[in-house]
């Protein structure tokens, strides 16, 4: 009650100040790297990596949001006694790339390994297309599956549980 009061007595001026510091105190946790879970629209429930980021936003997109690049199909499960024309079916990736606003993200604790570059996974370049937006979603198929075939090592030399969660469908 007594933080609804001060709102009130004070003017706007002074409660957007005050908004603008916190928002300064408080770190930027998505960044490029960042495993994210899509929330709204045709990807909702889907995982993907953040590849950049526009805090400010843009002209065409005048709220905070993020460049994401991720897996709209994820592989399926393979055993040994699999051929290997099953095992290569199975273990295809359906990527997809798009501009997401940061309301509708949730970002995971898993940060991507820095070798995965997330930055150069797509460009703003090829997003302006419909070609380009086709020739990003081809590589990022291309490093996903690569990366999901032979997950990198971690510090202690077990597979990156970063890629490790990316390859799993989210069970919700």
């Amino acid at each position: 009650l007594a933080q609804g009061i001060w709102a009130l007595g004070n003017s706007n001026k002074q409660t957007e100040a005050h908004l603008q510091s916190r928002a300064a105190i408080m770190g930027k946790f998505i960044k490029a790297g960042r495993v994210v879970v899509m929330l709204q629209g045709r990807y909702a429930g889907k995982k993907a990596i953040v590849v950049k980021t526009f805090d400010d936003g843009s002209k065409a997109r005048p709220f905070g949001h993020a460049l994401v690049a991720g897996v709209d199909r994820a592989p399926l499960k393979v055993t040994r006694r699999m051929s290997k024309k099953k095992i290569s079916k199975r273990t295809k990736v359906k990527p997809f790339v798009k501009y997401a606003n940061f309301n509708h993200i949730m970002p995971t604790r898993y940060q991507v390994p820095s070798e995965i570059a997330p930055a150069s996974m797509c460009t703003d370049q090829q997003m302006d297309s419909a070609d380009g937006r086709v020739e990003a979603r081809k590589f990022v198929k291309s490093v996903l599956q690569e990366k999901f075939l032979a997950p990198p090592a971690d510090k202690s030399g077990r597979p990156s549980k970063d890629v490790l969660y990316m390859r799993k469908k989210l069970r919700f």
